[in-house]
């Protein structure tokens, strides 16, 4: 029975149930659960198909109704539990159909038999549902869930312990309003002792949801600054690394990435981090899980690598891990290698683990491989950034190179649009990491060299042609960052940036640049990036707007247009979001199961129904104004379900599409197949002519084989021997941990006993040398102070004549203190008669300036009065005479002031 039969009759069975809950219906509705439950539901809530709606609808009801019988809900929590498989369906579940307080509900009215395997049923669900989920406070049933929670783990049940740490650890991460609420409650404070007694499990699955609670609600306050300051974070760190390396489940595993990403947040804990001595070798060692192929491990870890990239103090210490070079190591055959030189190998290899994630499959681990190029693209920003590039860094880039050029090939529209839309996604990261490349003139050179303008423009055509090949009824809103046409015409934008960045470098780069900027379809992309709400795509836009202006056939009017038309989207797509929300808060109007019986009487049954409507409401409108608000709300629901519809519609005939493809394919590869046989006979003749020879060769490796053989009946016997002898140690080991506990405490009482006659020892010597120093200090004392007897004696003498000798300077002290104030009054008067003099100089000074122009006016007069030139001589050389005189004085007024200065200075010293 395929999935669409199981689903209408699971609809029917419900319906059946709802209106009688017989035993009968209820076995009905059991069975049909069960069949859904054993069929392959894999994205199956994505689809956006009505039918698996209206079902996970009912059942999410019947669920949350206490008169349910609770095997039944059992099963159908069961199944909801399958069916959230993938982060998609998980947020669908909490969102749009509350599967949160339905199960929260449930707790409510089973919480007085918390040990009730539903009780424990719905937690595992809540906890799987809320992870990396946030949870807001007004949700039914939240406080009374929270509330349930801290109840039980301050219990002493083991068995519900786990799950309630785990779900309370998923409500308070990043969640202010539940932390407050949690903080705000009166029996908060046992709760904390509960959970710092709980550190000391020997759990450590306990132990992470433990440490990742507190740090969500005690990180800033002064609980958490004591659980994690210096003393105690190193220990923590210690033991989330091992947790992660070499944690009991991906579980666990997932748990302790949230909670270091979460310390990494607070600026304290970071700075500790970057000052941890074993971060290089923990490290190593989480890069060194890259190598699993777990899917879900490595998008943890590489979660927790880009986290680490946010701290400035540990990129370069990524980079120096992750782009070692790996050097190549021979070992002889036969020869076993040691694990120093495993962990080597695997510390030297984490930098090509992680390019071999960036080649996993589009539709297997898309997260890890866009993870892996977001840390590639950190990484080497910070590699580039530094004054000189190192080399293994350049040998890094060389090997990259290839296969982010390989990234960028394989885009197929006819997978559908959830293939395209991942492919578009890889492609922008590529281009990203590929423009970042080209800001070096080094690295440039290298993409230069094994980039073509062919690939380039290929991949352009590719993307430009899915921008326009969308089909809008299976697209989301242009507005949304999500939509196809968005997501395509970014990575085509990218890709044009990289043709520009490489066009002068590049041969056919330019041309092929300038053609792509010519197309007529370039307006879309263009337009969408012009009008995008994101600053980069924006800036991008105009740089090739730039580039594409001067150019003759460039759409500029396309281009008007298009952006005029997202403009003119934008209101009328808030009005229908705004309709949307008024349509989910209304609950739907029940539809009658009859009508999902086919798809094609469902089609006419709703294509009528609609006619009707409108219909009646033109009616309406002639007659009186529409009273009733919820009619276009529910034309509004029918509207999503006709599209609905047309999608499925369009998706039957991509289907038949397929198949016709298909068919050809198969005829080819049936021409193949006979071409291959005829191959394949040739080479048959040949292998008869080996296995001849092959035959001869085996007879010779018989009888070495033998050899071999008894050898290993030798090895297993010893490998009997040794595993009852190991059976053997095992119990030896038993019975020596339980002495080794009482002789350790035997050891410790004995240490403690012989430290302590140790001690006794060393201080009775030591009081012994002491009492043997102390009577020879006492001797020499009495000998030492005969003499100074007899020194004190002479030294009485000598200060009876000193007390003589200081009366006599004392004497001679005041009459040098009278001579010193007679002096004093000496230097008084020399500073008046210096200070008349220097009045007499100034006034000597202004008659030298009057005889000066005085002596010019006679110099101008005697060029014009010859005759008196005899006269004038005789006045000019009496007046120099005079001036003689005058500066005679001044030089003797400075002898004498000088020789003045000179006396006080020695005066004061």
């Amino acid at each position: 029975m395929d999935l669409t039969t199981c689903l209408k009759s699971l609809l029917l069975a419900i319906q059946q149930y709802r209106g009688s809950r017989t035993t009968h219906n209820t076995a009905q509705l059991h069975k049909q659960v069960e069949e859904v439950s054993g069929l392959r539901c894999d994205q199956l809530l994505s689809s956006g198909q009505v039918l698996p709606s209206e079902c996970v609808s009912g059942l999410v009801e019947l669920a949350g109704n206490p008169n349910t019988n609770p095997s039944l809900t059992s099963s159908i929590i069961s199944l909801l539990a399958q069916l959230a498989c993938d982060d998609d369906s998980r947020e669908m579940l909490h969102s749009s159909y509350n599967l949160t307080s339905t199960l929260a509900s449930v707790i409510h009215c089973h919480s007085v038999t918390p040990a009730d395997p539903l009780v424990l049923q719905c937690l595992q669900v809540l906890q799987k549902l809320t992870y990396s989920t946030r949870t807001f406070q007004s949700t039914n049933y939240i406080h009374e869930l929270i509330a349930f929670l801290m109840t039980n783990i301050q219990s002493h049940n083991d068995d519900i312990i786990m799950p309630c740490l785990g779900l309370m650890a998923n409500l308070c991460r990043d969640n202010h309003s539940v932390q407050s609420h949690i903080k705000s409650l009166d029996n908060v404070k046992p709760f904390y002792r509960t959970l710092i007694n709980f550190l000391a499990h020997n759990s450590l699955t306990v132990v992470v949801f433990t440490l990742s609670i507190l740090s969500s609600l005690t990180l800033n306050e002064k609980v958490g600054e004591k659980l994690f300051d210096a003393k105690n974070i190193h220990q923590t760190f210690q033991l989330v690394f091992n947790i992660i390396v070499n944690g009991d489940g991906t579980l666990t595993r997932k748990y302790s990435v949230d909670l270091l990403v979460d310390l990494l947040k607070n600026c304290k804990i970071a700075e500790f981090l970057t000052r941890y001595q074993h971060f290089s070798a923990c490290l190593s060692q989480v890069l060194g899980l890259l190598q699993s192929k777990d899917p879900d491990s490595a998008a943890k870890v590489l979660e927790l690598l880009l986290a680490m990239c946010s701290v400035s103090g540990l990129r370069s210490l990524l980079c120096d891990v992750v782009f070692k070079p790996a050097a190549a190591k021979l070992r002889a055959p036969g020869r076993r290698q040691g694990p120093g030189l495993d962990n080597g190998g695997r510390k030297e290899q984490s930098g090509l683990a992680l390019v071999q994630w960036l080649s996993s499959p589009v539709e297997g681990a898309e997260s890890c491989s866009l993870q892996a190029l977001h840390l590639l693209h950190e990484l080497l920003k910070e590699s580039l950034g530094a004054d000189t590039i190192p080399d293994r860094v350049v040998s890094f880039i060389e090997m990259l190179l290839p296969v982010l050029l390989g990234l960028l090939r394989g885009l197929d529209p006819a997978k559908g649009d959830a293939h395209l839309r991942k492919h578009c996604h890889r492609i922008t990261h590529v281009n990203s990491l590929l423009l970042l490349l080209c800001t070096d003139d080094s690295t440039r050179s290298i993409v230069s060299r094994q980039v073509s303008a062919q690939l380039c423009l290929s991949q352009a055509e590719s993307l430009l042609s899915c921008c326009h090949g969308n089909n809008p009824l299976t697209c989301l809103p242009p507005g949304s960052d999500n939509d196809l046409s968005q997501v395509c015409a970014e990575a085509l934008l990218k890709t044009l940036e990289l043709m520009s960045k490489l066009r002068q470098q590049v041969k056919d780069m330019e041309t092929s640049f300038y053609r792509m900027l010519q197309d007529q379809r370039i307006a879309t992309p263009l337009s969408l990036a012009l009008t995008s709400h994101h600053r980069q795509r924006v800036q991008t836009g105009l740089s090739l707007l730039f580039e594409a202006t001067p150019l003759p056939d460039f759409p500029s009017l396309v281009l008007g247009e298009s952006i005029a038309a997202n403009n003119a989207y934008r209101p009328r797509d808030c009005e229908l979001s705004v309709k949307r929300v008024a349509v989910q808060e209304v609950p739907p109007p029940r539809v009658n199961t009859s009508v999902l019986d086919s798809s094609s009487g469902t089609s006419r049954g709703v294509h009528s129904l609609v006619e009707k409507m409108q219909n009646g409401l033109g009616v309406k409108t002639l007659q009186e104004p529409v009273k009733d608000s919820h009619v276009s709300e529910i034309i509004d629901v029918y509207a999503q379900k006709i599209s609905a519809f047309a999608s499925q519609e369009s998706r039957l005939q991509d289907l038949l599409e397929a198949k016709a493809l298909a068919l050809s394919q198969a005829d080819r590869l049936l021409a193949q197949f006979r071409f291959q046989r005829a191959q394949a006979e040739a080479e048959a003749l040949k292998l008869g002519s080996l296995l001849k020879e092959a035959e001869r060769r085996r007879e010779d490796l018989q009888s070495e084989l033998s050899n071999q053989v008894l050898e290993v009946k030798r090895s297993k016997a010893d490998m009997e021997e040794l595993l009852q002898h190991n059976a053997r140690l095992q119990q030896d080991t038993e019975e020596h941990q339980g002495l080794k506990g009482g002789y350790n405490a035997l050891l410790n009482r004995f240490n403690e006993s012989e430290r302590l006659l140790r001690e006794q020892q060393v201080a009775h010597v030591a009081l012994t040398k002491q009492s043997d120093a102390l009577r020879k200090n006492h001797e020499a004392l009495q000998l030492q102070h005969e003499k100074m007897a007899s020194e004190l004696e002479e030294r009485g003498e000598q200060v009876r004549s000193l007390r003589s000798d200081l009366q006599q300077k004392n004497s001679d002290i005041t009459g040098l203190r009278g001579e010193l104030r007679a002096e004093e009054e000496k230097v008084k008067e020399k500073d008046q008669e210096r200070r008349d003099l220097e009045d007499t100089v100034d006034v000597l000074r202004k008659e030298l300036n009057k005889t000066e122009q005085a002596r010019k006016d006679a110099s101008i007069k005697a060029s014009s009065l010859e005759l008196q030139k005899s006269q004038l001589e005789t006045k000019l050389k009496q007046k120099e005479d005079e001036l003689n005189k005058h500066s005679a004085m001044i030089s003797m007024i400075h002898s004498l002031s000088s020789g003045k200065m000179k006396s006080d200075v020695n005066l004061s010293l």
